[in-house]
């Protein structure tokens, strides 16, 4: 949030888990110069875990109508693969961050 939050200032906001109406909280969607983006925070704790995230994302860009979105994993592994990926799913893109 340290880094995002002078780059929209001004010129649009950011929610922290927002409440949907079906009661689902999102981790991060930010409104920046028109255009809407979730985002999905998770702490790496392996593949299965991981997927979930991603279909949870994809739950969010149905609810918000968006084809693309974004996912940021924090590994705290020592033999980590960090870098960012860029997937489809469900006919919508995922591009996800390992740090």
């Amino acid at each position: 949030m340290l880094y995002l939050k002078p780059i929209i200032n001004g010129v649009g906001n950011y929610y922290i888990e927002a409440q949907t109406r079906d009661a689902k909280r999102t981790d991060l969607i930010v409104d920046y110069r028109g255009e809407q983006f979730a985002v999905e925070l998770k702490i790496w704790h392996g593949n299965e875990y991981n997927e979930r995230g991603e279909n949870q994302l994809l739950g969010y860009l149905d609810y918000f109508h968006l084809n693309r979105g974004y996912m940021l994993s924090f590994n705290f592994n020592k033999k980590k693969e960090m870098g960012v990926k860029t997937i489809r799913l469900g006919g919508r893109t995922i591009v996800e961050a390992v740090v």
